[in-house]
């Protein structure tokens, strides 16, 4: 079975960027621990876009029944209403795709002889 690669997307007003990069930076704790005990997990990534004032997370799951774990995974519910107090808006609704096709770049097996 092909893996899962699940989008979601927080845009705000630039001004507002780099607190809600900060907010998004001490996430880590409070979401690593749950988000690495879920079923299916393969990877996950937050990253930011100053350019288009925008936050992702974007993660691989063995299915889509596994990805969708996120949409109940109250920790991340919860902050998600931090955010969007903060001016935040989240695009709607969070995107699961079916992988079509994959590729391994050269510096994924570098990072796993490091």
């Amino acid at each position: 079975m092909k893996p899962v690669v699940r989008v979601s997307i927080l845009r705000c007003p630039p001004e507002r960027f780099a607190e809600l990069r900060q907010m998004a930076v001490e996430t880590d704790p409070i979401l690593r621990p749950g988000i690495e005990a879920m079923d299916g997990l393969l990877s996950f990534y937050f990253g930011a876009d100053e350019a288009t004032s925008s936050l992702t997370n974007v993660s691989l799951w063995t299915s889509l029944e596994a990805a969708k774990q996120m949409e109940t995974f109250q920790p991340m519910l919860d902050l998600g209403k931090s955010f969007s107090e903060k001016g935040a808006t989240f695009e709607r609704p969070v995107m699961n795709y079916a992988t079509l096709w994959q590729l391994t770049g050269s510096a994924s097996s570098d990072e796993a002889s490091s």
